[in-house]
């Protein structure tokens, strides 16, 4: 029988562009520690360079962004595609207010799930256990 690997996941929230607004990407951080992950939050304005840079440093297994101020159309996608660049797979996740019908797009550029505001912690942790797998 196969010894169950007693890492924890790693994973990164980062808050990309100028969206200064922080408590939600908090919040899913906190619970993701709580649900013993090692969480590390790079904190507001990270561009997507940084959140690329970050990821291959703390070497994690999954990223999750969180915007507010309608930027994701294109600084999740630049992410995606830096993180691709470095040759760097990862689960990757976002939320906020993001319209529905912007899902498509960003599923196309990596995105495994989009999490709205009122989502319940519990499924943001289930969804993060499930998907990142350390290689």
């Amino acid at each position: 029988m196969k010894k169950a690997n007693k890492t924890p996941l790693r994973v990164l929230i980062a808050k990309v562009g100028l969206d200064g607004h922080d408590r939600g990407a908090r919040v899913i951080a906190q619970a993701l520690r709580d649900a013993g992950m090692e969480v590390i939050f790079t904190g507001i304005r990270q561009t997507p360079a940084s959140v690329a840079k970050a990821a291959l440093e703390e070497d994690v297994d999954a990223v999750g962004l969180s915007s507010l101020s309608g930027a994701h159309k294109s600084l999740f996608p630049e992410v995606a595609r830096k993180l691709k660049a470095a040759r760097k797979r990862v689960l990757l996740f976002g939320g906020g207010v993001i319209p529905p019908e912007d899902e498509p797009a960003l599923q196309r550029a990596g995105f495994r799930a989009i999490f709205p505001p009122g989502t319940p912690l519990d499924s943001v942790v289930a969804f993060v256990r499930k998907h990142a797998r350390r290689a």
